[in-house]
């Protein structure tokens, strides 16, 4: 997409997660907006209590520890982050999974040129937490298999030769983009991944080719 051809903001693509009602609810909100903006390890205990407009009782009523949190708050964005990047891409390729395929990388672009983007939240909290039998490790790594499982059902209903090849291969690419944005600094990380996206979506699934007309 060129960015000069504006589809959607990327708050209108995948919109807000809910509004917090409870007490508990205030400190997963403030946790996602401060761990994802300044990094889990960075922002102390008493920051988030503070942020969430709570008092530490209310913190120790639902949880025991600090990890605790970030565990609740991976968590809760995993939930909002599949139905909202499903609903994003949707909202430009309608039901077709080809097309949601590419428009993955429509609503990247989108992303990566918002002021808000400190990169993804599960690959930053898997490094963070780099011990592979952490509890929120695994939590970050169960989202990355969950979309590469999500990119290979949408692979499967385009018709894919092989869905599992192309999800090893589409994943490599969306992590690698991230990459590109986040530690490169690459606003334009989206469009440069294009054209391998669309090599990949050719080589698996060729569009139909279209009947001449008479």
């Amino acid at each position: 997409m060129n960015r000069n051809t504006k589809v959607k903001s990327v708050v209108e693509l995948l919109g807000q997660p809910p509004a917090p009602t409870t007490g508990r609810d205030r400190l997963i909100a403030a946790g996602m907006e401060l761990f994802y903006r300044e990094g889990f390890q960075a922002v102390g205990l008493d920051r988030v209590i503070e942020h969430a407009g709570v008092t530490k009782t209310t913190f120790y009523k639902h949880f025991e520890a600090k990890d605790d949190l970030v565990l609740a708050c991976v968590l809760a964005r995993d939930a909002w982050e599949m139905q909202a990047w499903e609903r994003g891409v949707r909202e430009i390729a309608g039901d077709d999974p080809r097309g949601q395929l590419i428009a993955f990388f429509d609503v990247l672009d989108e992303w990566f040129n918002d002021p808000e983007f400190y990169g993804c939240m599960f690959i930053n909290v898997a490094t963070e937490f780099a011990d592979k039998r952490d509890p929120i490790h695994k939590a970050g790594a169960e989202h990355k298999r969950k979309t590469r499982d999500y990119f290979r059902a949408l692979a499967a209903k385009a018709g894919a030769k092989d869905p599992d090849e192309f999800a090893d291969h589409f994943t490599i690419l969306i992590d690698g983009t991230l990459v590109l944005r986040h530690v490169h600094g690459r606003d334009d990380a989206a469009q440069v991944a294009r054209s391998a996206v669309m090599d990949l979506i050719e080589r698996h699934m060729p569009a139909p080719k279209r009947a001449r007309s008479a």
